[in-house]
């Protein structure tokens, strides 16, 4: 049904997603899946390391908040979630839907009403940063003067 990276994609999407936008579309569905909590949704810290540049050795940055959730729907499938912040609702959700993806019967409809939106709304509003950013670019050149 889903290959790896189909199910990192909408795992990213639901895991940056706003949480009301998330709820407002999955509530578009109408479905409310029976569904066993195999982790309740907890928070954690996890460490974040960086590079300067982007090269070089890696330092630790500091800890980052993240809440995480399992479940398993009644038909077996199993729904994980890792987000950054502190949402146990935002979580458990995310795992809902990491499983109801995994369905045959309702991965067209989640993907189309809910994953899409929201990865268009994602890229919208990076477009907007980037256009922000591009209009305050300063371009730094020499000027000659004829006078040597």
């Amino acid at each position: 049904m889903d290959t790896t990276d189909q199910r990192k994609n909408w795992m990213s999407v639901v895991a940056k997603a706003n949480f009301d936008q998330l709820k407002q579309h999955w509530e578009t569905l109408t479905l409310n899946p029976e569904y066993q909590v195999i982790r309740p949704a907890e928070i954690g810290l996890a460490q974040v390391r960086a590079r300067m540049g982007g090269t070089g050795r890696q330092f630790n940055v500091g800890d980052v908040t993240i809440t995480r959730a399992v479940i398993q729907l009644a038909s077996g499938e199993m729904g994980y979630s890792y987000l950054q912040g502190r949402n146990k609702q935002h979580a458990e959700l995310a795992a809902v839907i990491d499983a109801m993806l995994q369905t045959e019967q309702h991965h067209r409809d989640v993907m189309e009403l809910v994953i899409t939106p929201l990865a268009a709304n994602k890229q919208e509003q990076e477009t907007l940063k980037q256009q922000q950013v591009a209009s305050s670019k300063v371009d730094f050149f020499t000027m000659v003067r004829g006078e040597d």
